[in-house]
């Protein structure tokens, strides 16, 4: 009985995330909250993904979802997206950040830095969200117009 009560809530739950919703524009849904989801700031993916929903018109559950699923990435990328940023776009001196100049700086000076290297990892995010979220798109469209409750749903969006 507890297996049934529990195959009964993925079936409305799957049935209440497509209700409606076109293959492309589940899609694009996805891949936005997959890319923001890799966002290298913490706290910040899902109160955006929420607001790009609701402004775009999104299917809120199913954006959530691909941001949730790609929050492991996030912290994973919190790096390589720091390092590919200075690259990038070297602010000020582009000297790299040292973990012994923390203890011979102001606060300020450590909060300008802090920031500055979040803005970096914010555009090198930037640089590959918007290629990526293309591609996803595309590529789940092409795999979620196989499924048959989606196939019927209108593609006028």
């Amino acid at each position: 009985m507890h297996s049934n009560s529990i195959c009964a809530i993925r079936q409305k739950a799957a049935r209440w995330m497509l209700q409606g919703i076109s293959p492309r524009r589940l899609a694009l849904t996805l891949a936005l909250g997959f890319a923001i989801g890799c966002i290298p700031v913490v706290g910040v993916p899902t109160v955006l993904c929420a607001a790009l929903a609701l402004a775009l018109r999104l299917n809120q559950p199913a954006i959530q979802a691909a941001n949730y699923i790609a929050m492991p990435l996030q912290v994973l990328l919190i790096l390589p997206f720091m390092r590919m940023g200075n690259r990038l776009f070297a602010f000020g001196s582009g000297r790299a950040f040292e973990a012994g100049a923390l203890l011979h700086t102001t606060p300020m000076v450590l909060i300008a830095h802090i920031g500055a290297l979040a803005g970096q990892a914010l555009l090198a995010w930037l640089v590959i969200a918007i290629p990526a979220v293309a591609l996803m798109t595309a590529m789940l469209t092409v795999l979620l117009r196989r499924v048959p409750a989606l196939a019927t749903a209108s593609s006028g969006d």
